[in-house]
């Protein structure tokens, strides 16, 4: 999987490459990183990459001329290594990124993705080069280098050997549409506060139980859109287990 990532600011991408999980999967090859910058395909002296906006306002626009030659050479690149040349486009506009999305991406050789700054991209850029539009939620951040951190760092961790234990992303939130349990470590008491005792049993049945129910009253409480979102998904295939559960959850609240 390798990923073509066009920023003003490459040096941003040091958090992925440098750092944790996605350093070490780096390192053992599982993916690339590729850093394209638009100021490096500009035609003036100053490496101009942005003007004022049409009808005016506040701020300005990236330039389609220095982002469209540089996708167009991130592509060529992709082509040479028979990848292929979907351009994704990190912006508060987009489509919410989900856990579903991530992983048809991990499944894939990756993609360009595209960071915009300041006001945004040249509108003719997006209907000529982008294929489609991805957001972290409904709020905006600076550019979209942050976003596309997150996007690789979610599908880096999802290839096969790319975590110690690859239980790990098995048992994360989101994987089965719920979230996931609460956690626990040493000491077992923490200012007054004792780990439950059922996680200091060695029971491993009870355990399992008690981390599905977890899960599941951490979503209805934390997340009840989602949880109706898995409960409609799952009217005709809960177990007896879950619906089991679920009727201890019911009558817990009710007490």
């Amino acid at each position: 999987m390798r990923f073509d990532v066009v920023t003003l600011f490459p040096e941003m991408f040091a958090a992925v490459t440098d750092c944790g999980i996605t350093r070490r999967a780096l390192e053992r090859g599982l993916w690339q990183l590729e850093s394209w910058n638009p100021r490096d395909r500009t035609e003036n002296v100053h490496r101009t990459v942005d003007d004022r906006p049409f009808g005016g306002g506040p701020g300005m626009v990236m330039q389609a001329g220095p982002l469209e030659r540089t996708v167009d050479a991130a592509k060529a690149a992709r082509e040479e290594k028979g990848l292929d040349g979907r351009v994704i486009y990190l912006s508060p506009q987009g489509q919410p990124l989900t856990h579903a999305r991530v992983m048809e991406l991990a499944a894939g050789s990756g993609a360009i993705l595209l960071c915009g700054r300041y006001e945004g991209v040249d509108e003719r850029l997006i209907e000529r080069c982008v294929d489609e539009e991805l957001s972290l939620g409904d709020f905006v951040l600076s550019g979209g280098e942050v976003a596309a951190l997150a996007l690789i760092d979610a599908c880096v961790r999802q290839l096969p050997g790319a975590l110690n234990d690859a239980g790990s992303a098995v048992e994360d939130s989101f994987v089965d549409g719920l979230l996931d349990c609460p956690h626990y470590t040493r000491p077992e008491v923490y200012e007054g506060m004792p780990v439950p005792e059922v996680l200091l049993s060695g029971h491993h049945e009870n355990i399992r139980r008690w981390r599905l129910k977890q899960s599941l009253l951490r979503t209805r409480e934390r997340r009840p859109e989602l949880f109706a979102k898995w409960l409609a998904q799952h009217a005709h295939s809960l177990s007896r287990e879950e619906t089991q559960l679920l009727r201890e959850i019911e009558a817990d609240s009710n007490e």
